[in-house]
């Protein structure tokens, strides 16, 4: 639902009784009306931030209505839950309630799992039955059952979803471009770069919430420093991170389907903000020849709400033109990509952050339908809460890149912070914080984490 549209009869006849409805049959009094009511959803009950935490009220308007899970002192153990504004809902009690008619019992059961797993194994219609009956409840002002609503102050995020596996891909041309010139020295895409989207398995015991201490890992690498090469054993010395979204898998794939790019997106159940962190020196001296390992394993975190493709779907934009033919399972996805602005805020301790990277999803060279078509291509099956990411997402110009690697130019051209301090890559203390939006009350809200130091063996 899209205030901006022409709403049919039914929603007009059931806004008609409420206080101060406008004439049903004026279309622009109608607008001003639900833009109104939107308004006063949206109006912080509290102070928008508590400590390092925002909740970004502007990001989930009455077009978003993102999935997450969530606990509050009243209502636990976590459950899945909405949001409008800083309102949380508990869906499982709407479901009990009887808002979702026929499908109520089927999702009071979904609901009330401690993940959106089995919620989101369900087809795609029954989703965006959920979003229009939450929508059409806020508008009309029908009173949500009571202890159903908290606010988002009052309520722990935790993980939206049980994962399975993690494939982290490398779509962005601009930063493959960026971060083959400063390892090499060359400035040129992989072979097969332009014929598919290149991807390695990551680690999905990785992957945490928003808001947990990532530790410093220790491993091996090259002391570069030293005037004899050497390896030692420490604390990686280049900790990074690296600004991506993900696709989380809805209704699996069984092994041996193969998913084309057109009927991709039934499959995707939304999408969430990634950090793939990185200790560059580590992943650089293992690289050689089966890719990365420990320099990536150590920590990966996601946004907690999963925002729908339904949500996304008005800020669509032609993606990239490519520049070879492909091959025809890549086809049907070549024309959209969604214009998410990301950015990327670093700070030390508790000072005031610096915006270090603004880019847009929209720049990336290949498309969550294509990453999905690729993966299934050679018969691989995707489970439901199988996430997949998008890899660094960067730009050509300066301010643009995702990751410090670029953005430092490998460590010889540290950054400034607002505090005056440098960073060539990350220091124990440092918070990293990623924001998406696209706009009209639509986007991601924070995905957030701090680097913590190394704990030595034994240690607790």
């Amino acid at each position: 639902m899209d205030v901006g549209t022409k709403h049919p009869p039914e929603e007009r006849k059931m806004w008609a009784d409420h206080p101060g409805a406008p004439d049903m049959s004026n279309d622009n009094e109608v607008i001003t009306f639900l833009r109104e009511r939107i308004v006063n959803l949206m109006k912080p009950h509290r102070p928008a931030i508590m400590g390092s935490q925002q909740y970004y009220p502007e990001h989930f308007g009455i077009n978003n209505i993102p999935f997450g899970v969530g606990s509050s002192p009243s209502i636990s153990p976590p459950q899945c839950v909405s949001r409008v504004g800083n309102t949380v809902i508990f869906l499982s009690l709407l479901a009990k309630a009887g808002l979702f008619a026929d499908s109520g019992p089927l999702l009071e059961e979904a609901f009330s799992e401690p993940t959106l797993n089995k919620f989101a194994a369900l087809p795609k219609e029954i989703h965006r039955h959920v979003r229009s009956v939450v929508q059409n409840a806020l508008l009309t002002g029908c009173p949500l059952p009571e202890g159903s609503t908290a606010d988002i102050s009052d309520v722990q995020l935790h993980l939206p979803v049980a994962v399975g596996e993690f494939t982290d891909f490398s779509a962005s041309k601009e930063h493959v471009l960026n971060a083959g010139e400063v390892v090499t020295g060359k400035r040129a895409l992989p072979p097969a770069f332009l014929d598919f989207p290149i991807a390695y398995a990551g680690r999905a015991s990785s992957i945490v919430v928003s808001g947990t201490p990532i530790e410093r890992p220790m491993g091996q690498f090259l002391n570069r420093q030293s005037t004899v090469p050497e390896v030692v054993y420490g604390p990686s010395r280049q900790v990074d991170f690296e600004l991506e979204v993900a696709a989380i898998i809805g209704q699996s794939v069984d092994g041996g389907q193969r998913v084309t790019a057109t009927d991709a997106d039934e499959h995707i159940f939304g999408l969430v903000l990634l950090n793939d962190w990185s200790a560059r020196d580590i992943q650089a001296y293992e690289m050689s020849p089966l890719g990365p390992f420990n320099g990536k394993n150590f920590g990966t975190t996601i946004s907690p709400w999963v925002i729908t493709l339904a949500a996304l779907e008005p800020f669509t934009v032609p993606a990239p033109a490519r520049e070879k033919p492909v091959a025809s399972y890549l086809h049907g996805g070549l024309d959209k990509a969604f214009s998410i602005i990301l950015k990327a805020d670093v700070r030390g301790g508790e000072m005031a952050y610096t915006t270090v990277c603004e880019s847009n999803m929209g720049m990336m060279y290949w498309t969550f339908s294509h990453m999905l078509a690729h993966h299934t291509v050679g018969g691989c099956s995707l489970r439901t809460g199988d996430i997949l990411a998008s890899g660094t997402v960067s730009g050509s110009g300066n301010g643009e890149f995702g990751c410090l690697l670029e953005s430092t130019w490998g460590g010889t051209k540290p950054i400034s912070l607002a505090d005056g301090t440098a960073r060539a890559f990350l220091e124990d203390g440092d918070e990293v914080r990623f924001t998406g939006q696209a706009d009209a009350g639509v986007g991601f809200g924070e995905c957030v984490g701090r680097l913590v130091p190394a704990r030595s063996f034994g240690s607790v």
